[in-house]
């Protein structure tokens, strides 16, 4: 028995199919990925060294037995809470002042290293509060002006 059935098309040449892939153009180089000028180190370690420099501030100054002028020692503690809230953080500025108030209360007021909260300790905790608002309201106004000229 025979069966019929279509012919079979004629056999054509292999051609592959070429595939047209999207073109790839580099993209314009684009410059270093730049740190904003708020992200440095120093400000991360502005608190532990504030925090040191309070200490050897204490170290030096009951060496020389300076502690006998109490409010020119403070003046030289907020002149450090100062530059160290300059250079740390606007939310940790309070914590920087009260390093600085422990180390001036507990070393030079209360010579044996203990904290009370009497008047004299009450006017110079606010006196270091005051310096490190101070300091921080300063370097917050100056990295918005960095940020308006670089932006």
């Amino acid at each position: 028995m025979t069966t019929l059935h279509r012919p079979a098309p004629p056999l054509r040449p292999y051609r592959p199919r070429t595939t047209q892939f999207p073109q790839v153009r580099p993209s314009a180089p684009q410059p270093a990925h730049r740190v904003p000028p708020d992200r440095t180190l120093a400000r991360d370690l502005a608190l532990p060294l504030g925090a040191v420099g309070a200490a050897l501030l204490v170290t030096a100054l009951l060496l020389t037995g300076a502690t006998a002028h109490p409010s020119a020692v403070l003046a030289l503690f907020a002149l450090l809470t100062l530059a160290v809230a300059l250079r740390t953080r606007p939310a940790l500025a309070p914590v920087a002042a009260l390093a600085s108030w422990m180390f001036y209360d507990g070393f030079v007021l209360h010579q044996h290293s203990e904290l009370a909260f009497h008047a004299p300790d009450r006017t110079s905790l606010l006196v270091l509060l005051l310096a490190a608002a101070t300091g921080a309201g300063c370097a917050t106004a100056v990295r918005a002006v960095r940020r308006r000229s670089v932006g």
